[in-house]
């Protein structure tokens, strides 16, 4: 009798139940996902899609590999087996290599985790990779604006140009598809507004016109960071970072510097001389970079005024070495914003507060033990994203860099397609 009535109620329940999902007054779904195994939560910085496919131009050696190894010979094409590494002695100027970098991840013949690989056919391009090294260029052949040798500086814009407007694909798009890396202030200095169109690789604005360089077609990279990074276990060795770093505020570096890097004298005058702070006047040789490198570590925050420009290479110093950067400049642009945010792992300060005397050691004194260990652990799970390396890892700098570059192309497509078929001049522009 019992298990007739049981039945009985099971059936009814089974009844209702039907009706219910039939009607649309029960989704039954969620609870059928709860058995299910979760998928893992994706990585805000992840990739999406098919790889951008980049054609590379095959230029003569003199405007890339030949400045790193003047004996190199045209003869042999460049592969990712004979491409010279990047010398360890090069100082501050590998903070300007990232156009080393994006070549070197087109030689290395792709993978699944690549963001861009290199096609051999043009017509299959997405976009088009210009491989001048214009920063190794300005380093290596004009050091300074008025030196003599910056005329071979000049003579090789004018030589890469009158290639350039040779060729077939630059003309179709007026270069719009094309990716010209100038990471230096002073690169492509000669030449620049005839390259206005295309996406430039800069490192911010500071330097640029705005109807030459803007958000809108252009990627914001990272410098290369020149101090040695700091890995987890250098990291994790530490039972309280928090404390293991005694030093509140560091900073290290030249004090005279043009446009808003004036500010840094200003502070020496308000930060120098307090015990908790290192404050110190330097220039970057090798052993000040080993120094500095040290100095951060020990560091629970590090200073990044602008220089001669909105940003400079400390930034990305720091993040490699885990100190939470203080940014004051007013006009920075950030590289990879649009998928990392800054906040989360730095602080920022106008240059008006930051010269109101006490307000950022008064802020920096007061900050939370708890808080700065969560901005800790964060800028340790991003700063991956800032490691240039041949071959390139998934979600480093250079893949990040190729995913911002792949995000510009639908507009070019948009811009190329209708500069084809329009009959007057653009009208909204």
């Amino acid at each position: 009798m019992y298990g007739k009535t049981i039945c009985t109620i099971v059936f009814f329940i089974f009844l209702v139940a039907s009706f219910s999902i039939y009607m649309g007054t029960v989704d039954p779904r969620p609870y059928f996902y709860l058995l299910q195994s979760q998928p893992n939560v994706a990585s805000p910085c992840s990739s999406t899609g098919k790889p951008l496919r980049v054609f590379m131009y095959d230029l003569p050696r003199k405007f890339n590999i030949a400045m790193m190894d003047p004996h190199s010979s045209d003869v042999e094409p460049i592969t990712g087996k004979n491409l010279p590494s990047w010398p360890q002695t090069s100082g501050i100027k590998r903070q300007h290599s990232v156009e080393y970098w994006l070549m070197a991840s087109l030689l290395n013949g792709g993978g699944d985790e690549n963001e861009a690989i290199r096609v051999f056919d043009p017509d299959l391009a997405d976009a088009f990779y210009v491989p001048f090294f214009s920063s190794l260029s300005f380093n290596t052949h004009g050091k300074n604006m008025t030196d003599p040798d910056t005329e071979f500086d000049r003579q090789l814009q004018v030589e890469l140009m009158e290639f350039l407007e040779n060729s077939e694909y630059w003309n179709r798009s007026g270069g719009k598809d094309h990716v010209i890396p100038m990471t230096h202030p002073n690169a492509f200095r000669f030449l620049r507004q005839q390259v206005n169109a295309s996406i430039l690789i800069v490192v911010d604005f500071g330097r640029y016109s705005k109807d030459m360089a803007r958000l809108s077609k252009d990627v914001v990279s990272p410098y290369v960071h020149v101090v040695e990074s700091l890995n987890e276990e250098g990291d994790d060795g530490m039972t309280d970072p928090f404390e293991a770093r005694t030093t509140l505020l560091y900073f290290r570096g030249n004090t005279v510097r043009k446009d808003e890097g004036k500010i840094r004298l200003r502070l020496e005058k308000l930060l120098a001389g307090n015990s908790d702070v290192h404050f110190e006047k330097s220039v970057a040789t090798t052993q000040n970079i080993k120094v500095s490198t040290e100095g951060m570590r020990s560091s629970k925050f590090c200073l990044h005024p602008a220089g001669d420009t909105p940003s400079s290479c400390r930034l990305f110093d720091a993040i490699v070495s885990h100190c939470i950067p203080v940014i004051i400049s007013d006009k920075i642009e950030l590289p990879f914003e649009d998928e990392i945010d800054y906040s989360e792992f730095s602080l920022f300060f106008s240059i008006k507060e930051s010269l109101e005397p006490g307000y950022i050691l008064n802020n920096l004194r007061q900050f939370p033990k708890e808080k700065w260990l969560e901005m800790w652990k964060r800028l340790k799970n991003v700063s991956h994203h800032f490691e240039f390396q041949y071959p390139p890892k998934r979600e480093d700098a250079v893949n990040m860099l190729w995913r911002q570059v792949k995000h510009k192309i639908p507009n070019v497509k948009l811009a190329v397609h209708r500069n084809r078929r329009l009959k007057v001049p653009d009208w909204w522009l």
